[in-house]
């Protein structure tokens, strides 16, 4: 059974010292529903059963062939076998200040630049570095499962602002504005988003960002699905659009999506230089470097051309229209079509309550778990992005599993009465 992950509740006291066993901060930490649910579909297929995951946001695609050869040799080289700077290679820090700029227009020193082990950390560091106790963030809803967790983590409190289908789960500065508290200090900002495939258009994100500047709000803008946009969407860096901002701004990227390095963990985090020093010293006593062939991966991906990321991108744009036809065909689902990323993020009320094959789901972490039981099927119910009623699918999965996959759950779901 596909169960949602819950707040680990192991806060016992140790029965001979009276101590909690594990953290009240530690042990409240939910586990990554995506990766959860990911790795209940590998188990699943390794125990002979044929599931088809749509959990994980992970690229089927190789990494290009040139990264890992760059990897190859940085094995060989006696360099890579010993520490180096904790903020990153300084030929990689540099390569990522050239790359912002060509990418999104976003000039930046290799000061300004922090490596990190893959986007998660720089997430983690960002929230660390920025927020004291009791400090509010402003987090649009559907959210990325690991948001609130790094929120709360640095003592901070998220306050969700919510969006949903009928205006493309963009945000509007009104929302926010209604939100706002004396001790709001950060907003969360993700375009194109995960999990929605949201794009909020360069109008709205320069909109948004004068809000934040005229209010002395920081911004953390995740940027890692860039490159991934469809039917004339544009991504916008939002300290590009409103320059005055980027004094109160960091910007998260990495490798994962645009060049399938997800496995290769390195990300990094860019803004004003105090920030990115304070968040380098937490690295140099959390983690150190980064793994140093995995930074010269990373080295040959973002100093190389984007032709592999252009062809990524033609078979994802493939695969969400195939993915965006096949839900909309099933009755009680509602698909808004992405613009960016590689999710969709349909609604799945109209099948909450009606019953299929003896049960009635009311919940949609219920008809995930339903569906994976049944059609052997594995999708991410709403509940992980703190909007109940909702899947997640990610269409970066081979064009066969997609058709199959969501054909099986279509079979499934018709039977709905």
């Amino acid at each position: 059974m596909l169960a949602m992950a819950a707040p680990h509740t192991n806060h016992t006291a140790d029965s001979d010292t009276g101590h909690r066993r594990v953290s009240a901060r530690v042990g409240g930490i939910s586990e990554s529903a995506t990766l959860a649910v990911d790795a209940k579909a590998k188990a699943l297929r390794a125990a002979g059963r044929p599931v088809i995951g749509f959990g994980a946001g992970e690229p089927d695609f190789p990494t290009p062939a040139p990264v890992v050869e760059a990897a190859a040799a940085a094995c060989a080289d006696a360099r890579n076998h010993r520490y180096t700077p904790a903020a990153g290679l300084p030929e990689l820090r540099e390569a990522i200040a050239v790359k912002s700029e060509r990418d999104s227009g976003l000039r930046v020193q290799p000061s300004q630049v922090l490596v990190t082990n893959g986007g998660k950390q720089a997430v983690y560091q960002a929230f660390a570095t920025l927020l004291d106790p009791g400090d509010e963030v402003l987090l649009p809803a559907p959210y990325w499962t690991t948001y609130p967790e790094a929120i709360a983590l640095a003592g901070g409190r998220a306050v969700v602002v919510p969006t949903d289908e009928t205006t493309g789960y963009q945000v509007s500065v009104a929302r926010l504005e209604a939100a706002r508290t004396p001790r709001t200090k950060v907003l969360l900002f993700c375009s194109p988003s995960n999990p929605t495939g949201a794009v909020h258009p360069p109008e709205l994100v320069e909109e948004i960002g004068r809000w934040a500047l005229e209010h002395g709000i920081w911004v953390v803008t995740d940027e890692i699905y860039e490159h991934l946009v469809y039917d004339g969407a544009q991504h916008a860096s939002m300290p590009v659009l409103v320059p005055e901002l980027a004094d109160t701004c960091v910007v998260l990227n990495g490798v994962a999506k645009t060049y399938a390095m997800t496995g290769w963990r390195v990300g990094w985090m860019i803004g004003p230089t105090d920030v990115v020093r304070a968040a380098t010293n937490l690295q140099s006593h959390l983690s150190s470097n980064v793994c140093n062939v995995a930074q010269r991966a990373a080295l040959a991906a973002v100093s190389g051309p984007l032709d592999a990321v252009a062809q990524m991108r033609e078979a994802f744009d493939r695969r969400r229209k195939r993915i965006v036809e096949l839900l909309s065909a099933i009755d009680g689902v509602t698909c808004p079509v992405p613009q960016g990323a590689f999710y969709v993020y349909p609604s799945v009320k109209g099948l909450l309550g009606r019953e299929i094959r003896g049960r009635r789901p009311a919940t949609s972490a219920e008809l995930a778990e339903l569906v994976l039981e049944e059609a052997e099927v594995a999708v991410v119910p709403g509940e992980a992005f703190g909007t109940p009623g909702y899947f997640r699918l990610s269409y970066a999965l081979g064009d066969d599993d997609l058709e199959t996959g969501v054909t099986r759950m279509a079979q499934l779901l018709a039977e709905a009465r």
